[in-house]
């Protein structure tokens, strides 16, 4: 792959994100397995990559609750509003990038529907890898925020996966959860509780505010060691919610820190910068840096290569807080 062409250079090689831990798809499916036998509603309905999407997991243990539709995804979206109808709870899953050719049967026969269906989406953003561009989804959120009622969600690491799986199945109506292929390093204590449309505060700061999501939120707490270093305090906050996006810990940040770094591995439209812009843009307007991939399409390489080669590492982020703090003080 060619070199990067951003003006920061990184002078020492990414690690490899989560080199330990399992992946969100892997965390995902044991948590769905795990759960099963006390919500008997569950059933999970699958394109032809279970074992890419983490619920071989529970193929195995409730096989009898386990729906293969070859590769239909347009099919299976319908499918899953009337098993919603009849009072089951449906579990959707498949590549990101699959669901984008059934973003109509999302629409109109999950959300128009207002149907208890949870659509779950592996191999989001650059996390792909070496699939490239074609295979790494980069405008999922923006695609699955845009329609009315659909709740979007992207854990930070395995734990919250775990945490979410079980939130996600108690919440009425439908939802987009982004999971993902990479091993996924646990950054969140034990302590740590999930709450659909709540942000958690991972790092207190008051000179600057960076929100993440997904395997951005690590990314994002190595950025605020670094600018601890330089003497900047960074607020980092995990807003795993991405719709509803929790507006009143915005706005709080916005009041006490006066600036903001926003970091998805998504196209920076129509993802959490702008969810995060439209929020601070009816409550306390203020400068915001934003980290993504920057309305391209992604190359092939390892993930952590690709993060870097498009600005996504801590480095990056670290740099934009500064440029954010200057542009409020500017003001």
């Amino acid at each position: 792959m060619a070199s990067s062409t951003n003006a920061l250079k990184v002078e020492t090689a990414p690690q490899l994100i989560g080199s330990s831990g399992d992946s969100l798809r892997e965390a995902f499916g044991k948590a769905l397995s795990g759960l099963a036998d006390q919500y008997k509603d569950v059933v999970v309905l699958d394109a032809d990559i279970a074992g890419g999407t983490g619920v071989h997991h529970f193929r195995k243990s409730h096989p009898d609750r386990f729906f293969q539709f070859g590769i239909a995804e347009q099919n299976m979206m319908s499918v899953a509003g009337g098993m919603a109808a009849t009072g089951l709870t449906p579990f959707v899953t498949t590549f990101a990038v699959f669901c984008l050719r059934a973003v109509e049967q999302a629409r109109l026969s999950i959300a128009y529907s207002n149907r208890n269906v949870k659509i779950v989406a592996s191999h989001p953003g650059l996390d792909v890898g070496p699939d490239g561009g074609s295979a790494q989804c980069l405008e999922d959120i923006a695609a699955f925020r845009a329609i009315p009622g659909m709740t979007v969600i992207s854990p930070a690491d395995p734990f919250e996966m775990q945490l979410a799986t079980e939130a996600v199945i108690k919440h009425s109506g439908p939802v987009y959860m982004r999971t993902g292929r990479s091993p996924a390093e646990r950054i969140l204590p034990d302590t740590h509780q999930f709450e659909i449309g709540k942000a958690t505060m991972l790092r207190d700061g008051r000179d600057v505010t960076i929100v993440a999501c997904g395997v951005e939120v690590a990314r994002a707490c190595d950025a605020a060691n670094t600018l601890e270093q330089d003497g900047i305090s960074a607020r980092v906050l995990n807003m795993a919610t991405v719709k509803p996006i929790d507006r009143a810990a915005l706005q709080t940040a916005a009041l006490e820190t006066g600036c903001f770094v926003t970091c998805e591995d998504h196209n920076i439209y129509g993802g959490l910068g702008s969810a995060v812009a439209e929020a601070l843009a009816q409550s306390a307007p203020c400068p915001i840096e934003f980290i993504g991939v920057q309305d391209r399409f992604g190359e092939s390489g390892e993930p952590d290569e690709l993060a870097d080669y498009y600005g996504l590492t801590g480095p990056y982020i670290a740099a934009a807080a500064k440029r954010a703090i200057a542009r409020r003080n500017q003001q």
